[in-house]
């Protein structure tokens, strides 16, 4: 019988006759996560990101990395309906919670509202940006519905935002789109916003 200088490393030799079964890696905790409504379980470091969980470890490759420091806001996703930047975040922090992707906003034969406005307003060309993009702006108008100010706010005693594009413009100033798509992702918004105030 022959073992692996890494078994010999790591200490799994046989004992009395008997192969042991591989140690549980000491540095890998288990983590839970819900994710666009399914319960996934991993056995992670405590320092990966919720960015790399989403993707190198769960396959959901939607959520993408752009400048892995928080500053483009491609990787946004819904933390219980909270936009976050998944670079930003460890995984293991988000048990419990409720995450939602751009995988589980819609589908190509029954697309989420924004995505469609996206589509139809050229809200995107090279389409990188494109998912946290979209989170965000589900995000933005949950917040709008609430009444949230922003810098852009005029007026803060009124209980109802208005959603001028200056408003739009700065709510989504996290979001960078390298393409310069922004006039298509502002009227996008807004189509949206009027869909859900005509209801």
């Amino acid at each position: 019988m022959s073992f692996s200088i890494e078994q010999i490393l790591r200490g799994d030799l046989p004992r009395g006759g008997q192969s042991p079964p591989a140690a549980a890696d000491p540095g890998l905790l288990p983590v839970s996560l819900r994710i666009n409504g399914h319960d996934y379980h991993l056995q992670l470091e405590s320092r990966v990101s919720l960015l790399d969980a989403l993707r190198e470890f769960i396959g959901l490759t939607g959520t993408k990395k752009g400048c892995n420091q928080g500053a483009c806001g491609a990787c946004t996703v819904l933390v219980d309906g909270e936009r976050v930047n998944s670079c930003l975040t460890f995984a293991v922090m988000h048990e419990g919670q409720e995450i939602t992707t751009i995988e589980g906003l819609g589908q190509p034969d029954n697309l989420h509202p924004l995505q469609a406005a996206f589509i139809e307003h050229d809200g995107f060309q090279c389409g990188y940006c494109t998912p946290g993009q979209i989170c965000s702006a589900l995000a933005m108008l949950k917040e709008v519905a609430q009444g949230d100010a922003s810098l852009a706010t005029s007026d803060l005693t009124k209980a109802e935002v208005d959603l001028t594009d200056e408003e739009i413009r700065e709510r989504m100033s996290g979001n960078i789109c390298r393409c310069g798509a922004y006039l298509g992702i502002v009227d996008s918004i807004r189509d949206v916003y009027e869909q859900q105030k005509g209801q």
